[in-house]
This record gives C-alpha cells, sequence and structure tokens, in this order.
C-alpha cells in the first residue's frame, strides 16, 4: 500500500510539473445569452485533455471555466468582443487566470475572422490571431517573468480546433536565439555579444522548464468541441 501511495505521488508530481504554463480555449463565435459550450483541449502544456466549458452572458460576453488533473490546466478568463465588423469579423478582448507550476495572468487581444462559404450542414471555419501578455508573478523557482507574444488559431467545422503561439521573455535570452538549441549564455562567445545579464535568468529549476524558459512561452493546443450546446429557456 505504501508504495501504491508512492507511485501515485511520483506520476501526480510528473503530470503537475510537465505543464509549464496554459492557456484559455477562446469561443471561435460570437457568443450567445444563457447559451453553453463544453468540449476538450489537447496541449502540449498539459500531459492530460482539460475539459472547458464557457457561458454566453450576453451577445458580447462570455465567461469560461477549465478543469484539468491534477490541476495544472485549471484556470478562469472573461471574453469581450470591442469591435464588430460586418457577420464575419470580430475583434475581442480576453483576461485569464490559468494554473500551472508557472501560474500566469493572460491579457490577449484577438481578432476574428470567419469564412464566408461552408459546405451544406456545416459551421463555416473561424481563423484568428492574437496579441498576448503573460504575466507570471510567482514562477516554479520563484520568481516573476513578464512575456509578450502572438499566436494563431482556426477552427473547422464544428468539431475540431487548434492554436499555436509563443509568448518570449526579452530578459531571458535574445528574440533571435529562441531556436537556437545550444544556447548558453556562459559560452565566450554569447558573453562576448550579449553580456552576461541572460545568466540571471536558468531556464532550469529541479530539471523542469522555469518561468524564463522557451519551452513556457511555447503554446500548443488542439481543440474538440462537444456538440453539447444548451440554451436556458425563456
Amino acid at each position: 500500500m505504501n508504495n501504491l501511495n508512492l507511485y501515485i505521488l511520483l506520476i501526480t508530481m510528473m503530470l503537475w510539473g510537465y505543464g509549464c504554463a496554459s492557456h484559455p480555449p477562446v469561443l471561435a463565435k460570437e457568443p450567445r445569452k444563457g447559451e453553453t459550450d463544453m468540449g476538450f483541449s489537447f496541449s502540449a502544456e498539459n500531459v492530460i485533455p482539460v475539459i472547458w466549458f464557457r457561458r454566453g452572458l450576453n451577445r458580447s460576453t462570455d465567461i469560461g471555466l477549465r478543469i484539468g488533473l491534477p490541476l495544472s490546466g485549471s484556470g478562469i478568463d472573461v471574453n469581450r468582443i470591442l469591435f464588430r465588423n460586418g457577420s464575419r469579423k470580430w475583434d475581442a478582448l480576453n483576461l485569464a487566470y490559468n494554473v500551472s507550476p508557472n501560474s500566469s495572468f493572460d491579457l490577449t487581444y484577438y481578432k476574428f475572422k470567419k469564412a464566408k462559404k461552408a459546405k451544406r450542414g456545416e459551421m463555416p471555419s473561424v481563423s484568428w490571431i492574437g496579441f498576448r501578455g503573460m504575466f507570471i508573478p510567482y514562477g516554479i523557482s520563484k520568481n516573476q517573468s513578464q512575456r509578450f507574444g502572438i499566436l494563431y488559431g482556426r477552427r473547422f467545422g464544428k468539431r475540431y480546433g487548434f492554436e499555436l503561439g509563443y509568448n518570449h521573455d526579452f530578459r531571458s535570452m535574445p528574440l533571435s536565439q529562441i531556436v537556437n538549441l545550444n544556447w548558453d549564455p556562459k559560452d565566450p562567445d554569447v558573453v562576448d555579444k550579449y553580456g552576461t545579464s541572460f545568466q540571471n535568468y536558468k531556464h532550469e529549476y529541479q530539471g523542469f522548464p522555469s518561468e524564463y524558459s522557451r519551452l513556457t512561452g511555447l503554446s500548443f493546443q488542439i481543440f474538440m468541441y462537444m456538440d453539447k450546446n444548451t440554451k436556458k429557456k425563456k
């Protein structure tokens, strides 16, 4: 029994530690008052899927709730449409709190665009880009991180969608070096070119990505939308 408890604890720690950061799945349509949408998101940030719910408060505002196991991936957010441009384009602002080893606050400005045509019986696809500010007040190594980035997403019909983005902490390393797998701030050539300031922002903490890591800034999600929309009866 003691061994079983130890295994459960180790698995829980692995699941918790793997999730570097998390972000909310957006509702790729205009909200409706009293309508609830739900689905699952599979992401690089979490080992297991996260279930999410979104509830329309009115035609411009909806709130979201995410539940992850054991906790990583959980969060809450509010989404507000700011501008509409005809029937196919709209801009929205999203404020979110995300639970993970590097729990964060997100402020994201989205620009949505709906396709002109769709197959009969299908929902038109929707694409979006977003500009995100991300603040980690107390990361895994007990430090703060401020990040800025961009993302792109697309919903294909009723069932599936994806989102890919990256948020960079400009203090942790030069943006031009994010794809350099051999980046070492202590390398003599790096010190000669950039100085020693980047050595203060370690990308790992006890074997896990820290709040300064490139992995913490990377976001990739696949969404599965469930056909469980319900609307409050008048």
